[in-house]
């Protein structure tokens, strides 16, 4: 049996032992609910919640009451066009940059969605953004791996209507970029926990002013008292948040944090299998040489075919249209084969996937 070789991290990053340690360690010698009690354990869930939220605010460059926990860049979103109560006449601009996740909720409100043109290189294109209502932003596509440029596009948006409600999906960037959720200027954004190496089930969404909307999902920890038919609802961020939360995946995800500061994927193994597979004229490349992660098709081969030679062999990379139609569409194709890399990975993997690629399509 060949070794395996993980080149999806923008599907789902590996864990580090840390974080692994930090779950179980709460699992084991910590376990309570929070919010729920004043015992020794629960009120070190308290703290242990708090500190996560905090930490999560320090990464993003945001106060602590402004980051919600969800279960995901998903569950955020469709927290989100809940909570904007779109109409029929509200015009939400997207891109075709996006992931399923990132429009489809928007256009199930019934809205009037519109599409954001591209540029040359595929990038939002700054100088052509319509006026919106809603202005939804992928910070970088998880297909090409370029980032966009979240600031100015936020800016544009806002010289066309200065009431637009930007939201932003950072589930790709937030690995391989700092966010700076102040520069950026966004009303929202979002992004997964398990895309940077702590657990599923968790998400962040950021708001920048939370008082400005209602609370969508109902339920327990978030009432602070209720007299006759009068409910007086706690602050943000505990409003937002009803029920129990994903707390042993929060035991991980400041550990996540610090080891993704301390060592972002590194792209140069991208760079070189890049070069390497520029060179097979049947390999078609679909990303740039500096994109974070590196996509392409090859003549004659159905993907998915691809994904089953390459799977046996050991090395998992990722095949079909990524939950990202529109891009693919764009392109005139049905699916692409994409490879990702995290900081776990090795220039010997890199190589031997080359070698591996090679040896398929020769």
């Amino acid at each position: 049996m060949n070794e395996i070789i993980y080149l999806d991290a923008a599907a789902s990053y590996q864990k580090d032992d840390a974080v692994i340690n930090a779950q179980v360690d709460f699992l084991r010698n910590h376990y309570a609910n929070a919010g729920r009690g004043i015992c020794a354990r629960a009120a070190w869930v308290d703290d242990m919640v708090a500190n996560g939220r905090m930490r999560v605010a320090e990464f993003m460059n945001a106060r602590p009451e402004n980051i919600v926990f969800t279960h995901g860049t998903t569950d955020a979103i469709n927290q989100i066009v809940r909570m904007l109560n779109l109409k029929s006449e509200s015009i939400v601009a997207v891109s075709d940059l996006d992931h399923h996740s990132a429009r489809l909720p928007f256009v199930m409100s019934g809205a009037k969605v519109i599409v954001c043109s591209l540029d040359e290189n595929l990038d939002i294109d700054v100088n052509k953004i319509p006026y919106a209502d809603v202005m939804v932003i992928t910070a970088m596509s998880n297909v090409l791996g370029q980032p966009q440029n979240v600031s100015e596009i936020v800016r544009c948006a806002r010289e066309k209507n200065p009431n637009v409600v930007v939201v932003v999906d950072a589930a790709q960037f937030i690995v391989h970029e700092k966010i700076d959720v102040n520069a950026w200027g966004a009303d929202f954004v979002c992004w997964s926990a398990h895309k940077i190496g702590a657990d599923t089930g968790l998400g962040v969404m950021y708001i920048r002013n939370p008082n400005q909307y209602a609370p969508v999902q109902f339920g327990g920890g978030m009432v602070n008292k209720i007299s006759g038919d009068k409910i007086i609802f706690n602050n943000a961020p505990d409003v937002f948040e009803a029920g129990t939360l994903p707390l042993t995946q929060i035991a991980g995800l400041a550990n996540a944090i610090d080891k993704l500061e301390e060592n972002r994927p590194d792209l140069g193994l991208i760079k070189y299998m890049y070069d390497e597979l520029k060179q097979i004229s049947r390999v078609k490349i679909l990303t740039g040489r500096d994109a974070a992660m590196l996509s392409f098709v090859i003549d004659g081969m159905h993907v998915l075919d691809f994904g089953a030679l390459i799977g046996a062999r050991g090395v998992c990379v990722r095949v079909g249209n990524m939950c990202a139609s529109w891009i693919h569409n764009l392109l005139g194709i049905n699916g692409s084969v994409r490879i990702s890399v995290g900081a776990y990975n090795t220039i010997q993997q890199a190589w031997q996937v080359v070698k591996y690629i090679k040896d398929i399509v020769k």
